[in-house]
């Protein structure tokens, strides 16, 4: 069921005024009829895998009926059908549930066909409704049977009001049907009564309930007249199920016009001589009240540059046509033929002679899908819907890859890497073409900005995240859309790089504008630290974007081992979605200029400026995120104080090297961020300093002394504002993280750490070992801490240590799964470590490090002295030792993104009982957990029975399901709530693969687990 959200206002001249003779039916004989039809009635659960045309990838719910129980025909609405991939189950009323494939849906009409095997209903007696469409009038009292608003079975009454109501306007950017008239009546259907049949008291299906207005209790039914057509060419087809079913050709033709009926009074005004209005009066039925008026012409069609708007359809091949039943049935029996239309154009007849084509050659059945996106040819409907020529390149989904360069859903490619683009096949020859990391000019025109085309830069993607560039091909034969790769892989050349330069985007030497482009070792060198970290319940298809950071280096040559790179920022995650660090939003033009006016000298500026200025970097990021790579020495270790003047400088968007003087208001602020709705990560633990110049949001960069000397990070971090309700809004702030905070771990880099080996700007480099004290702290004033019974003693003894916090560390969580989670308890203030007063953050950071360098402890164990409800104990609390690379290992199950419980998730203090479990981070619209309901923030602690403790495990048991198997799924919430589950196996469309993270590479690899293929040998 869609949602009208344009309507129409009836006039006088709408009323129709008759005598109505209907037999009267009583309460029995409806009764009898509906005993008969309710059977019939099937709930349809359909799942559109891929975004396609006018839907959008998702799952839903709607109604069908049977109209040929031997063949096993399902007759719904073509918005059930999708004109995409689609997976469908149709439950009849005892609750067998059966699965359809898809076996026709029309190119305009709001009417398709599901077919299923009849042999599967084997408790339920049932009948075929009959179709007739003859049956409708005005007047008829009807019933809608269907899936209303969610319901098994629902029964609407109502009566046919009209039966010439212009077809419904749903949006602007999707389907629409057109060149054809509906009934009405006020029978108030809701969502999931798409596809009900609308019968009369003997039982007959008059016509198919599609949509409805959401401001009134009006509902729109199709007539049948041309389902009846198209259900006699599938029956032709096969004479039973038992055959195989082979595709049967509906001939349906076009002019690329759509036509409005209009009142006499309104074709007089367009200028219809009286004459032509007395003739054709004379010609037509006493009943007829208008003509055929042309509304739009799509470009490049057959009638474009013949026919124009407001032009009065008189005579088809002689015959006058004054109704869409006549007008279809001609064109559809006249496909590839000439046919001559007469027309009067301000009161001037004219006489055109068309070719009617083929409606199915301009209706696409295939589509390539790379990187997430959908490229498609621009099909009828929405070729209609924009007014641009049929068969251009249309993104029906931007995927990652396109997203990231800032091209919208609905827009149409033009251009592509310095080559015009008119058609699918054009886009995959110039893409098979260029090399994995490239980044490629490419220009496009969307439908509301039609007259300007947008210039953007796409970095093409590696192909690690997603499976291999594919071509989905309709296949009408099974019902499914087979895939079949776009090219191979062996042609898409790997980026070119000498000595750190300039990458070759084509094999012919494409220039890319002086941009330093990474080696694909370097992409994914930030991957293993950040990737997965978020969590959502709502995924937006769209969304599904993910790649390695890429940098843009200001000067060209390499990075030598003594200099290190700093980077700032947040994961501002508005849907919540696990992404990775390097998502993107639009890439701004002025940030592809030439890079020399960013280099260029400053004549005015400081001697921090001058200092610093050669050393920024910029990522492209979604909050302008502005980094520096300095050398070690640049560092200045002494701690800012209050009153200290120091210069922010950092880039803005145009790479222009900008520089503010501020004062240190506040120079040990302690960070304060709440969880999040869904789990992603947050600064802990942590100090920063505060300025008395608020510079906005997206100004960061470094804060320097006179001379240049780092002492800070100006970075930005993310937070989550709650308001009343169920409702919250990201918030972005900026601080500056001290540069004591990092130096410990920067050492431990240049110097040769103990730890995994990463590599890092083409050279491998052992990651440090952090050994960290798992326990989220904020502060409690010693004035409060006394109020809770704290002696004298102690405060006295923290005064000393630190008489200017004058604090005292108190325990806000412990990590579930740590050392300390069963010692440490909520509210407990930490006192001392090793008999040393704590006042800080930094004090307990540097007791953990201590334990490194002790060769007399090996346990990494500390002597803690905690004050709890009046008591000073003294507890022995061990410490985890991280390696900082995060998930480095997911798997993608049936559209669930599944993971190791990452730190944002662990510091929320709650793991599952049953050995953990592996967590859902993640869903996909249109996968079968979407269609099933396993969404994120969960965990899945057993398969059909088999404990799933780890990743692991998790393989080992998916790697044993077969295609098309239901599957039990026992998962625990994150809210702790156990709940056991099931869904359908999907490996047609949802392999089940894996991704890991390669340190001697710096990149993800993608393996499949199981897919269909595999399956079958």
């Amino acid at each position: 069921m869609e949602t009208i959200i344009t309507t129409t206002t009836q006039s006088s001249s709408d009323e129709l005024c008759m005598d109505i003779d209907q037999p009267v039916a009583t309460a029995e004989d409806w009764r009898k009829s509906l005993d008969k039809v309710v059977p019939a009635v099937v709930v349809l659960r359909t799942t559109a895998t891929r975004a396609f045309d006018t839907e959008a990838s998702g799952a839903s719910y709607a109604t069908g009926f049977v109209v040929d129980k031997i063949r096993g025909l399902i007759l719904t609405n073509r918005h059930v059908v999708k004109p995409g991939p689609v997976v469908a189950e149709a439950m009849f009323v005892n609750r067998e549930e059966v699965t359809v494939h898809p076996v026709y849906r029309d190119p305009v009409h709001d009417f398709g066909f599901f077919r299923y095997d009849p042999s599967a209903v084997q408790f339920l007696s049932y009948e075929e409704i009959p179709l007739a469409p003859e049956a409708a009038c005005v007047g008829l009292e009807i019933r809608v049977v269907g899936n209303d608003s969610g319901e098994k079975v629902s029964i609407l009454a109502g009566t046919l009001a009209r039966l010439d109501r212009d077809a419904p306007h749903y949006k602007k950017d999707g389907y629409n049907d057109f060149n054809t008239f509906y009934m009405q009546a006020a029978s108030g259907t809701k969502g999931g009564s798409s596809g009900s049949p609308v019968i009369d008291w003997q039982g007959r299906a008059v016509a198919l309930n599609a949509g409805s207005k959401t401001s009134s209790a009006s509902a729109f039914f199709l007539p049948l007249e041309r389902v009846v057509r198209a259900l006699k060419f599938l029956q032709c087809g096969k004479d039973s199920y038992t055959d195989k079913w082979e595709a049967v050709s509906i001939p349906r033709g076009t002019l690329q016009l759509t036509f409005l009926h209009k009142g006499f009074d309104e074709t007089r005004r367009l200028g219809l001589r009286s004459e032509r209005e007395q003739m054709v009066r004379q010609a037509s039925p006493s009943s007829e009240t208008g003509m055929l008026v042309v509304d739009s012409v799509v470009p490049g069609g057959p009638a474009h540059k013949h026919l124009e708007p407001g032009d009065v359809l008189v005579h088809v091949n002689g015959e006058v046509t004054t109704q869409f039943l006549k007008l279809e049935t001609l064109l559809d029996d006249s496909v590839g033929k000439n046919i001559e239309l007469e027309i009067e154009r301000g009161g001037l007849p004219f006489i055109v002679n068309l070719v009617v084509q083929d409606l199915h050659s301009i209706t696409p059945d295939y589509f390539l899908e790379i990187s997430g996106a959908v490229i498609q040819p621009l099909s009828y409907q929405q070729a209609r819907n924009f007014r641009f020529k049929c068969g251009l390149v249309y993104v029906t989904e931007p995927g990652y890859m396109f997203l990231r360069a800032g091209v919208p859903r609905h827009a149409i490619i033009k251009k592509f890497a310095g080559e015009e683009i008119t058609k699918v096949e054009e886009f995959i020859s110039v893409i098979s073409k260029l090399s994995r990391g490239a980044r490629i000019p490419l220009e496009y025109v969307s439908y509301t900005d039609r007259y300007r085309r947008k210039s953007v830069l796409v970095t093409i993607d590696r192909h690690e995240w997603y499976a291999p560039p594919k071509i989905y091909s309709r296949d009408d034969n099974s019902g499914l859309w087979t895939a079949k790769p776009a090219f191979s892989l062996e042609t898409t050349l790997p980026l070119r790089c000498v000595n750190g330069g300039i990458g070759q985007g084509l094999s012919q030497n494409l220039p890319l504008n002086g941009e330093y482009v990474h080696d694909l070792r370097n992409n994914g060198s930030s991957d293993g630290v950040t990737s997965m970290e978020t969590s959502c319940e709502d995924a937006h298809t769209h969304d599904e974007s993910d790649v390695g950071s890429k940098k843009r280096k200001v000067e060209e040559g390499n990075i030598s081992s003594d200099e290190i790179l700093v980077a700032d920022g947040s994961l501002n995650d508005n849907t919540g979605e696990a992404k990775k660090l390097d998502e993107v939003g639009r890439i701004e033009n002025p940030a592809s200029r030439d890079y020399q006016s960013a280099t260029a000298p400053v004549v005015n500026g400081s001697l921090a400026e001058r200092a610093i200025e050669p050393t920024l970097v910029m990522f492209e990021g979604l909050t302008s995120v502005i980094t520096i790579t300095t050398k070690l020495s640049e560092f200045t270790e002494p701690a800012l104080r209050r009153g200290d003047m120091v210069h922010l400088i950092g880039l803005s968007r145009s790479l222009q090297a900008t520089s503010r003087k501020s004062v240190v208001t506040n120079p040990c602020a302690a960070l304060n961020i709440g969880s999040a709705d869904s789990p992603r990560y947050r600064a802990t633990n942590m100090e920063v300093i505060e300025l008395d110049t608020d510079f906005g949001s997206t100004f960061s960069g470094v804060l320097t002394d006179e001379l240049g000397r780092v002492q800070a990070i100006w970075g930005s971090f993310s937070t989550q504002l709650k308001f009343g309700g169920n409702s919250s809004e990201d918030h972005q702030f900026v601080r500056g993280l001290p540069i004591y905070a990092i130096s410990q771990v920067l050492d431990k880099i240049i110097s040769g750490a103990r730890g995994p080996t990463l590599l890092i700007n083409g050279v491998k480099r052992s990651m440090p070992l952090v050994r960290v004290l798992e326990v989220e702290l904020y502060p409690t004033l010693l004035s409060k801490a006394r109020s809770f019974g704290l002696s004298d003693k102690w405060v006295q003894a923290l005064v000393k240590k630190d008489p200017i916090r004058r604090q005292v560390l108190c325990v806000k969580g412990c990590f579930a799964g740590s050392k300390a989670e069963s010692l440490l308890e909520q509210a407990d203030m930490v006192l001392a470590i090793n008999k040393e007063p704590v006042t800080c953050f930094n004090d307990i950071e540097n007791a953990c490090q201590a334990l490194d360098k002790d060769v007399n402890n090996d346990d990494g164990k500390l002597q803690i002295t905690i004050f709890r409800q009046g008591r000073e104990i003294d507890l022995v609390v061990g410490t985890d030792v991280r390696d900082g690379n995060g998930t480095t290992r997911t798997i993608n199950w049936c559209g669930c993104v599944v993971q190791d419980p990452h730190p944002a998730v662990r510091a929320l203090g709650f793991l599952p009982e049953e050995g953990h479990g592996v967590y859902v981070a993640r869903w996909c619209h249109g996968s079968p957990t979407h269609r099933y309901g396993l969404f994120a923030l969960q965990w899945i602690v057993e398969v059909n029975g088999k404990p799933t403790p780890n990743l692991d495990a998790f393989a080992r048991v998916t790697k044993e399901l077969d295609h098309g198997e239901f599957v039990r799924v026992r998962t625990v919430h994150l809210n702790g709530k156990p709940r056991v589950m099931t869904l359908k196996q999907d490996l047609h469309y949802w392999p089940t693969w894996e991704l890991r993270f390669d340190p001697d590479t710096a990149v993800w690899r993608r393996n499949i687990i199981k897919s269909l293929d595999s399956s079958n040998l």
